[in-house]
């Protein structure tokens, strides 16, 4: 047990993950707080410039609520909501429209059946199977030598990993629509688009990050159970 906490893949491979996730999360917030301090030219909140981007992209059952916290925005395809947070919503910044463009942008990949998106929203409930169950069974079925249970561990866990990589292009997409969109619409002066791009080209390096992690992780659980 000791072994599989503190072995030299987890400094090798999991910890220098670890390591570059955490300061992609430190940019996004640097870029994101920098960029709060800019009220756009345009006057126009972040609800604002979502709901023109949806109406303008023919996607009219989608509803934009505010949630509590900061960078806690994010759509679910469950409800149909974009839910952005109180530095967004009533929020008349370049780092507020941005994010809520990006927002939207989610909303446009699901009612045009964006084939990433769906594949996502597929495989989420096995994800959240994996996500709890997936460790747990590997070390048990390695404590009893149950291979069974260290193979549905390892399944479950790549579970994670696809997610992950599929969310990738999800992200990447749903930003390039928003800047898009953000240029077309007249929404962001052209001068202010290079700051949301920064601003949203953080954010999905964070992604990037996770994904470094959940690879480094599988690998170095296949590795252990090899052994």
């Amino acid at each position: 047990m000791f072994s599989m906490l503190f072995d030299p893949l987890f400094i090798a491979l999991v910890l220098p993950a670890f390591i570059f996730a955490l300061l992609t999360q430190f940019k996004v917030v640097r870029r994101f707080k920098k960029y709060s301090k800019y009220r756009t030219k345009i006057g126009m909140t972040g609800a604002q410039a979502a709901k023109v981007i949806l109406l303008r992209s023919g996607v009219k059952d989608v509803q934009i609520e505010k949630v509590e916290g900061d960078l806690t925005d994010h759509f679910d395809p469950r409800t149909n909501i974009i839910y952005l947070s109180e530095s967004v919503h009533d929020v008349v910044t370049i780092s507020a429209v941005g994010v809520a463009a990006h927002e939207a942008g989610h909303a446009i990949q699901y009612a045009k059946s964006y084939t990433p998106m769906r594949i996502r929203a597929g495989i989420i409930p096995v994800t959240n199977i994996g996500s709890k169950l997936s460790v747990p069974l590997i070390i048990i079925g390695m404590i009893f030598g149950i291979a069974g249970l260290v193979n549905a561990g390892m399944l479950l866990f790549g579970s994670v990993v696809l997610f992950q990589l599929v969310t990738l292009p999800v992200e990447y997409n749903a930003s390039k629509l928003a800047i898009n969109a953000l240029r077309n619409h007249g929404l962001l002066r052209r001068e202010e688009i290079p700051a949301a791009r920064k601003v949203l080209s953080a954010a999905a390096l964070t992604y990037v990050g996770a994904l470094a992690i959940s690879l480094a992780q599988l690998i170095r659980l296949f590795a252990l159970t090899q052994e």
